[in-house]
């Protein structure tokens, strides 16, 4: 068996793996960049670039059906070609994973090895039981997989994912989603609005992440008045029945119900990549999820000359958070011993629904009992212009005067959440941040309101 040794060997070539490979490279030439599936980010070809496409769809058909608000009527029922809209998702999706695998082939032909990686040791790595490799230090990146519940698997032929939904060659007629987070509200209320008869279930009270109370109630509210939302259900089994799937389910007032679908969406989660991986003759320790404990500053596990990133870590990885990681795990694997704490951005997170969903900086419940500046958009200027008027923006902050978070369902959310991220991360005061300029008639008009209310909380606290 031929034996290769290198100072960093990465496995996977997700975002954190691309970037955590691009950091060593800064310190050293001999890497071993290892992948075993399709190159491609898994935003580019399952995550953000697809579903957005498919949600671009989606506001192109809700503005034309909302049209009639602004006196504008449209001659003719709406008709949705499901087949060019998954056409159009797929092409578009295409073209954003040939960047990204443009990319892989720019790194060096030397450093890339295909086939599955197996740990053998703490610093030896076997793959496809071909090459033996022996690092002074390893970076796990291999990312996540989606999380099927055993209940469906009688059912396996209807059953989708983010990573199956958009090989869809046309749009079913209904779908279950099972799931209501992020991904399964963002491409459970696309499809409804592209005439796919949906139904999103959730096994909890809670739809989305937003943790304060009224902001969750308000989740509910807004979103229930267009989607099929049946919370606290409990699935009790699956079947086939006349080509289609049909469900069991309890309700929340425990009456058993029945419904059947051409094709059912799990979105209830993913679960960290890392079975198979031989995990267990590296020494390290784990937690009750089977992730090895790590730094979440230095992305070390243990004391160990193994670091991990991105999904991987099992931490609800977004993006720029899993490229923040994987930077960080490559140059500290590429320096090791010599490690140090990384820079992490601001938390960050944004639901692409109607109206938009934005968290920013710790959620309210892990904050100790902040004070709270409000603002509803119902009544707010530019809001009503648009016919968006829905939703409300909740800013958090001390007594100080430090501005600590927010989190939000209204327009502009993904512009609005920039912002404050940038602010929070600046360390900006609320009185800085009401210092700074604002446009008339503009949605962050209704930011400057919350702001105001946050800062006289804070003036009489």
């Amino acid at each position: 068996m031929k034996t290769n040794r290198v100072d960093v060997a990465v496995i996977g070539t997700g975002t954190a793996g691309m970037n955590a490979y691009r950091a060593a490279k800064k310190h050293t030439d001999s890497i071993a960049l290892i992948e075993s599936g399709p190159y491609g980010t898994t935003c580019a070809r399952v995550g953000c670039m697809p579903s957005k496409l498919l949600i671009a769809a989606a506001e192109s058909a809700h503005v034309a059906q909302e049209a009639h608000v602004f006196g504008i009527h449209l001659t003719g029922p709406l008709r949705v070609d499901g087949g060019q809209v998954m056409r159009r998702v797929q092409s578009e999706r295409d073209r954003f994973v040939g960047f990204v695998t443009d990319d892989v082939a720019n790194f060096d032909a030397r450093h890339k090895i295909r086939g599955r990686a197996r740990f053998t040791g703490p610093n030896r790595i076997r793959v496809n039981d071909e090459i033996e490799i022996e690092a002074r230090s390893i970076v796990i990146a291999t990312g996540s997989t989606p999380f099927i519940p055993s209940t469906f698997e009688s059912v396996s032929e209807f059953v989708d994912t983010n990573e199956s939904v958009f090989e869809w060659p046309k749009l079913p007629e209904s779908v279950a989603v099972f799931g209501p987070g992020v991904i399964g509200l963002e491409l459970g209320q696309s499809l409804h609005r592209l005439g796919v008869r949906t139904t999103v279930f959730g096994r909890s009270a809670r739809v989305g992440p937003l943790t304060h109370p009224e902001m969750q109630a308000q989740v509910q509210s807004v979103l229930g008045q267009e989607l099929n939302l049946q919370l606290e259900t409990k699935v009790v089994s699956a079947s086939v029945q006349n080509g289609r799937a049909l469900v069991s389910y309890l309700t929340k007032e425990g009456a058993l119900k029945e419904a059947s679908f051409d094709r059912l969406l799990i979105s209830s989660g993913r679960r960290p990549q890392l079975t198979d991986l031989g995990l267990e003759t590296t020494g390290l320790t784990f937690d009750t999820n089977g992730v090895p404990h790590h730094n979440p500053r230095t992305m070390q596990c243990g004391s160990s000359s193994i670091f991990i990133a991105g999904d991987a870590m099992n931490e609800h990885m977004l993006l720029h958070e899993a490229s923040d990681t994987g930077r960080i795990a490559g140059r500290n694997a590429a320096m090791y011993p010599h490690i140090e704490p990384g820079h992490r951005r601001t938390p960050l997170q944004i639901a692409f629904t109607d109206p938009q969903i934005a968290m920013v900086g710790p959620s309210f419940q892990d904050l100790n009992q902040p004070l709270i500046g409000r603002v509803s958009f119902v009544g707010q200027g530019r809001s009503r212009v648009m016919a968006k008027n829905k939703g409300a923006l909740f800013v958090f902050g001390e007594p100080g005067g430090r501005f600590l978070g927010a989190e939000m369902l209204g327009p502009s959310a993904e512009h609005i959440g920039h912002l404050l991220a940038w602010s929070l991360q600046q360390g900006l005061s609320v009185e800085e941040m009401l210092d700074m300029p604002f446009y008339h008639p503009v949605v962050e008009e209704g930011l400057r309101t919350a702001l105001r209310d946050l800062d006289r909380q804070i003036k009489i606290s």
